[in-house]
């Protein structure tokens, strides 16, 4: 059986949050990193990255039974000097550590 991808016409790739067998959310990026950090960004953050909780974030490829599998924290950082005046004082940052790639058998 051949799976098949579900890539928008802009190019990027549609990827549902797994929270207990549950799909709440759907972020979109052109690589699964890219929605990963999508979601990251959306943890609770720190008050700086190395005091940052490392979360599970399970990202399934719409379309597919393939999950992918990150370890994901946020934390809060000043905006740089130069940013754009609808920017905040304090941004949130995230990054993302690649675990896996998981089949469901659903």
């Amino acid at each position: 059986m051949e799976e098949k991808t579900m890539v928008r016409e802009d190019g990027k790739r549609n990827f549902a949050l797994r929270e207990s067998g549950d799909e709440s959310s759907v972020f979109s990026g052109n690589t699964p990193r890219q929605a990963a950090l999508k979601a990251a960004r959306r943890l609770e953050p720190a008050p700086s990255e190395d005091d940052a909780d490392q979360t599970e974030i399970r990202l399934r490829e719409k379309g597919t039974d393939k999950v992918h599998i990150y370890e994901g924290w946020a934390w809060h950082e000043q905006a740089p000097d130069d940013k754009p005046d609808w920017m905040p004082d304090e941004i949130t940052e995230a990054n993302v550590s690649k675990q896996g790639i998981e089949h469901l058998d659903e």
